[in-house]
């Protein structure tokens, strides 16, 4: 008797052990955070990702800079009742004063990392970013944690990078500093290391895979640019190639949604050389708002230095638009070097003639908007929470 009251009870205790037992998820991410009503919103892309990666984790570590501006619409909160948020400052390495501050702060977030990790079931780190290249440093003491890192941006080893980006990617490959880590990155790449994964994201649901709008050359023909309007996105150079090609007769438009430091001197470039009647700056939209850009636009153009898996490409591919886009990380791939869409050199005469030639051959385009299309497609936000969840339960 008293054998089984202590084994029933040994049970009971097993049991709510399980019950009360908390994952902690934790994020560790350069992307800035405001809370609104409650709630922590950020860049809407990032979050609606890891709204997949913490659906079932019980509680949610978030270490963070503080948004220093109010939010706007491509902002959205994550979907979770149980958010612990560690504030940390953001800070950046460029030039002599950036990193005499920079090594003031360093000690006092690596402090608040190594705490957060310590506490933590899983760790998520979001790189390349200055607080996931301190992220990087910090994991290595617990080589045992379960863990996972993004590497958002551009793993090619022979492009051009800012050497922290290069420190990053070298630490999150060294298998004797990182431990336990699986590491996921866009396109695959000679001589990775094995933990080191190739992996995509995406936008829409299965159930957003309605019909395609049909797009013709019998009235004006639309462009469309989204991103940050940044030097870095050569919003710019866009604005160029659509003014070359009205210039040779085509009845072409260029359409930007976001905003971004290049904002004044592009207003400035359309209002000095008349061409307001077509490019047209919207600012930041929904998404809602920017899905009906697309599905009304031919083409999607980002004539980008760098990027990773670029959601603007993939959104627009989705919706029939062919993509116009530079040679840089897994792209040539994404548009099947050059059979899905126009891959750009960046020299406005060469480029030009490529557009050109596509826009004189209306069957040509119909059938890169058909193959952009069906590949696309196959990248939906279902695929990706099924991958998100073989990982993480391996």
């Amino acid at each position: 008797m008293i054998l089984n009251r202590f084994s029933n009870t040994f049970t009971a205790l097993t049991l709510s052990a399980i019950v009360y037992y908390k994952m902690n998820f934790l994020i560790i991410t350069h992307v800035p955070h405001i809370l609104y009503q409650k709630q922590y919103f950020a860049y809407a892309p990032y979050v609606r990702e890891m709204n997949i990666w913490i659906q079932n984790a019980d509680k949610v570590t978030l270490v963070a800079p503080v948004a220093d501006y109010e939010k706007s619409p491509i902002d959205l909160h994550y979907e979770h009742k149980n958010i612990e948020f560690v504030a940390i400052e953001s800070f950046d390495l460029l030039g002599l004063k950036s990193i005499l501050k920079t090594i003031i702060k360093a000690p006092k977030i690596c402090w608040k990392l190594y705490f957060a990790m310590k506490n933590a079931d899983h760790i998520h780190l979001r790189c390349p970013g200055n607080i996931g290249l301190l992220g990087c440093f910090v994991q290595i003491l617990f080589p045992n944690k379960v863990k996972t890192a993004k590497y958002a941006g551009n793993w090619d080893p022979k492009s051009k990078q800012p050497w922290t980006y290069r420190l990053q990617k070298w630490i999150l490959s060294n298998v004797f500093l990182t431990r336990n880590m699986q590491v996921l990155e866009y396109g695959e790449w000679a001589g990775s290391s094995k933990n080191i994964k190739p992996f995509f994201t995406a936008t829409y649901n299965e159930t957003d895979k309605k019909s395609i709008i049909a797009k013709d050359f019998q009235s004006q023909i639309n462009f469309i640019f989204v991103g940050s309007l940044v030097p870095g996105k050569n919003p710019l150079y866009s604005i160029q190639l659509i003014e070359s090609l009205y210039k040779k007769g085509f009845n072409v438009a260029l359409t930007f949604y976001g905003e971004g430091a290049e904002g004044e001197k592009l207003k400035k470039y359309i209002y000095r050389n008349n061409l307001d009647n077509i490019i047209s700056l919207k600012g930041n939209q929904t998404q809602e708002t920017v899905k009906k850009g697309y599905e009304q636009s031919h083409f999607v153009i980002l004539p980008s230095e760098s990027e990773g898996w670029p959601k603007a490409i993939a959104e627009g591919m989705f919706w029939g638009c062919v993509p116009v886009a530079t040679k840089v990380s897994c792209v040539p791939f994404m548009l099947d070097y050059g059979n899905r869409g126009v891959l750009l050199d960046i020299d406005l005469n060469k480029d030009v003639l490529q557009l050109e030639i596509l826009l004189k051959n209306e069957t040509e385009f119909e059938n890169k908007s058909i193959k952009v299309c069906e590949w696309s497609r196959q990248y939906t936000l279902d695929v990706f929470e099924k991958e998100i969840k073989k990982l993480l339960k391996s």
